[in-house]
């Protein structure tokens, strides 16, 4: 009967990603891993939201400020971790820090008197934007450590849909028990998923070395050593990595403008506390059904057939319209369409191509330099995001002008992400040629393990 199952779940499995023989475990634990995640971070992300907007829109540029610097202060915290510990021992250490930083949240939240709950949404805001970005920063390190680049143009569009899938399940339980549950209960839940995600790390860790020569299993069973600020050097001294930090930051700022906007339209519109939570919430999740059916049936497709530098440059280029579009129409109705827009292509297409990227690099820049650029970094577009919005509206810009002011700056970044799209092609047929040279030169009793 096992034998029977095998080949019947690879064919329904076979409908959404190209799995091979010998993928289906690690693709079936990663699935579960950023499922977890996700889930867990969109059951707290409209209070995020809701709570930022309690703490006064006009000061969400400082929340930003605070967050840019918690980023750099856990940065090479982080990669000491990375230093000393195998991958198997610092992610889940990761996860468990936030987990318990959760428990703290949920019940000092229950004890704050109307005044103190203010303040509390505020550190709550920072600390849930340096959460989102480090748990998926360190997810994905993973799974560029775990697939090579050919896997990865053929499984991520499906890794990125279980990523959706739990930001679904995470918005619907806060959209529909925001009022009977409260915020701190809903942390609570957050906590249980994060747990199932340190399960899902060791179980994941355990088969990817199963499946690597000797010598790489031993490799990924060894702290990863290196200089707990290489995720900073290591940018400063690499043409590509620089390039990978100018995508962010376009990226980064241009996300940032759109986010003060709906900041400002939920404000307007929404008086009641849990009114704004339920919409941020159900924004997302509209979004998020959206972008499921891009990743099972557009990313994979569209990823081989036109290569990373073209599906890159999507996002950059939809943006251009989206801005041009509210330029030329400027009314709440363009600015969501936009919004939803720019989301679905983002975690549709632009997400799962980006962690391409990072494939070709070093081993020890895949968590240390990426963590850098897709914490410190992101966070450093916010900051110039965040102020630019700020200097904007006191000049008397409206949607109009600010969008005006993206469109420029979305063009740089379509340039940048063509540029780094043929660099990472050009690489990752270097990295191939150079690995089947070292099969050739493997014994012909070894070879057949290799391929295994």
């Amino acid at each position: 009967m096992p034998c029977e199952r095998a080949p019947r779940w690879r064919g329904a499995l076979a409908r959404f990603a190209d799995v091979r023989p010998g993928e289906t475990a690690l693709l079936g634990w990663s699935a579960g891993l950023v499922f977890s995640l996700l889930c867990a971070y969109y059951v707290i992300r409209p209070i995020r939201d809701e709570m930022g907007v309690l703490g006064g829109v006009q000061n969400l540029q400082w929340l930003f400020s605070a967050t840019l610097v918690a980023m750099l202060a856990l940065n090479p915290a982080f990669s000491a971790l990375v230093r000393r510990m195998p991958r198997e021992r610092f992610i889940p250490l990761t996860y468990l820090f936030f987990a318990a930083n959760l428990v703290v949240f949920a019940a000092v939240l229950q004890a704050a008197t109307p005044r103190q709950e203010v303040w509390v949404g505020r550190a709550f805001f920072v600390w849930t934007s340096v959460f989102n970005l480090f748990v998926v920063s360190v997810f994905w390190a993973l799974m560029v450590d775990v697939f090579d680049p050919a896997q990865g143009k053929r499984l991520f569009g499906f890794l990125s849909a279980g990523a959706t899938i739990g930001a679904i399940v995470g918005s619907s339980i806060t959209a529909s028990l925001a009022g009977e549950l409260g915020a701190s209960r809903l942390m609570l839940a957050s906590v249980i998923l994060l747990l199932v995600a340190c399960a899902c790390v060791r179980a994941l860790s355990r088969r990817s070395a199963a499946l690597r020569t000797a010598l790489e299993a031993d490799d990924e069973r060894h702290p990863i050593g290196g200089s707990a600020w290489a995720g900073l050097t290591h940018v400063a001294r690499s043409p590509y990595l620089l390039g990978l930090c100018a995508y962010m930051l376009l990226f980064s700022i241009t996300s940032t403008l759109l986010y003060f906007l709906q900041a400002g339209i939920a404000a307007e519109h929404f008086a009641d506390r849990t009114a704004r939570t339920r919409f941020f919430a159900s924004i997302d999740l509209a979004v998020n059904a959206m972008t499921l059916l891009v990743q099972l049936f557009v990313t994979g497709r569209l990823l081989r057939r036109l290569g990373v530098a073209l599906t890159a440059s999507v996002l950059p280029a939809l943006s251009i319209v989206g801005f041009g579009a509210l330029a030329l129409a400027p009314t709440v109705a363009v600015l969501v369409v936009a919004q939803v827009a720019r989301r679905v292509c983002n975690f549709g297409l632009a997400r799962p191509t980006r962690e391409l990227l990072f494939t070709v690099v070093s081993r020890e820049d895949k968590y240390k330099a990426k963590n850098a650029i897709d914490t410190v970094v992101y966070r450093a577009g916010d900051q110039v995001g965040s102020w630019s919005y700020a200097l904007l509206a006191s000049l008397g810009l409206g949607i109009t002008g600010i969008a005006l002011v993206a469109v420029p700056v979305s063009l740089a970044w379509l340039a940048n992400s063509y540029w780094l799209g043929r660099r990472q092609e050009a690489m990752a047929t270097r990295a191939e040629g150079l690995s089947a040279a070292a099969l050739r030169r493997r014994s012909p009793a070894k070879t057949p393990d290799a391929a295994s």
